[in-house]
């Protein structure tokens, strides 16, 4: 598996400073993300997480929500292009070993 590491902060970097820290000897891991404002966003990535690709996309979409709701988007615009199987940005995924910038639309069911 590629570097978990890289696909977050290929994700978010430049818009925002990617600070990752190691948070336990569990492996979890503190996502920080900044701005010349200051914090944007915080969340705890667990070991688990952070080795599925699967679970790590979705991470990173719910990190993308946050901060278009806390910017002020339409919370129904947001999850109905998430739906629709458009993302938030580029999230990258890993294919054939390789984490790739593009990923093929699909549509996300509940």
């Amino acid at each position: 598996m590629d570097n978990p590491f890289q696909m977050i902060t290929d994700t978010f970097h430049p818009d925002y400073r990617v600070n990752l820290s190691i948070q336990g000897l569990d492996g979890s891991i503190m996502l920080t993300l900044s701005n010349e404002k200051g914090v944007v966003a915080k969340r705890l990535i667990s070991a688990a997480q952070r080795n599925d690709p699967e679970r790590l996309r979705r991470l990173i979409e719910s990190v993308q929500f946050g901060i278009a709701i806390e910017r002020g988007d339409s919370a129904l615009k947001i999850l109905t292009a998430m739906t629709d199987g458009v993302t938030l940005s580029q999230v990258p995924i890993l294919t054939g070993g390789n984490w790739q910038p593009k990923r093929p639309d699909r549509a996300m069911g509940f």
